[in-house]
C-alpha cells in the first residue's frame, strides 16, 4: 500500500472541513417566546454541542470469558449558552418553562409530558453562502441537522455579577433533558440507506 501524502489528505478533506463557529441553533419552547426573543435566540446563542450518543455495553460472563453485546441507547443532556441582552427576553421564556414545570411558589405545575416537552434544532453550517444565508432559511448552506427531542429545560444557569467585569457581556447556560433524537443533511446517509448498504454487503459476502 502507497504511503500516504498531503496531497492525498489534502482530497479527502472535503471544503476545508466543517468549522465549530458556523452553526444555529432554534428551540421550540411549550410556552412560546417572549416577544421577539425567538429570533434573538438564533443569534445570541453563542455555544452548543452536537448530543452525545452512548449505546451501552450488556457484560455476559462465559467460562471466565466476559462477552459484551450491545445494550440500549441513551443521550446525555443537552446544554447552550446564551449572551443575555437587557430586554431578558431568552432567560424570561426558559423562566416560563421551567414555571410551567413546576411552579416557583406552590410547585404546582403541568403532569403531561406533552404539555411541558419542546425540541431543539442544531444546524452545521458551511462556508458557502453563508453571507445570504436567511436566518430562518433551513436549507440553503446547512451541513447536517440533529433535532433533539422532548426535550425540558433542567437548569437555568446563574449569570455572575461584579463590578470588576467592566468589559464583559453577561451569558448563561441552559441545560435540558433529552429523550431522542434525529439527524439529517445533505451530507448524512438515511437510516434505510445504511440498511440498505449493510445488506448488499452481506449478500455479496454470501
Amino acid at each position: 500500500m502507497p504511503s500516504s501524502t498531503i496531497s492525498q489528505f489534502k482530497s479527502q478533506l472535503r471544503s476545508g472541513g466543517a468549522r465549530p463557529n458556523l452553526f444555529e441553533v432554534g428551540v421550540t419552547s411549550p410556552t412560546g417566546w417572549v416577544d421577539e426573543a425567538e429570533t434573538e435566540f438564533k443569534f445570541l446563542c453563542k455555544a452548543t454541542s452536537m448530543p452525545t450518543q452512548t449505546i451501552g455495553s450488556v457484560d455476559v460472563p462465559f467460562r471466565g470469558r466476559i462477552l459484551k453485546v450491545a445494550g440500549d441507547r441513551t443521550f446525555e443532556p443537552w446544554s447552550v449558552t446564551v449572551i443575555n441582552d437587557e430586554s431578558f427576553d431568552i432567560r424570561q421564556t426558559f423562566e416560563q418553562w421551567a414555571e410551567l414545570i413546576n411552579g416557583i411558589e406552590n410547585g404546582s405545575g403541568a403532569v403531561s409530558p406533552s404539555e411541558y416537552m419542546g425540541s431543539g434544532t442544531i444546524r452545521q453550517l458551511g462556508r458557502t453562502d453563508i453571507g445570504t444565508r436567511e436566518v430562518n432559511d433551513k436549507k440553503k448552506g446547512v451541513l447536517y441537522t440533529y433535532n433533539v427531542q422532548d426535550i425540558w429545560p433542567s437548569e437555568i444557569g446563574s449569570i455572575d455579577l461584579s463590578y470588576e467585569s467592566s468589559d464583559a457581556i453577561e451569558e448563561f447556560t441552559v441545560t435540558f433533558q433529552v429523550n431522542y433524537m434525529q439527524r439529517g443533511g445533505v451530507t448524512g446517509p438515511s437510516t434505510s440507506a445504511v440498511k440498505s448498504e449493510l445488506l448488499n454487503t452481506k449478500a455479496a459476502g454470501n
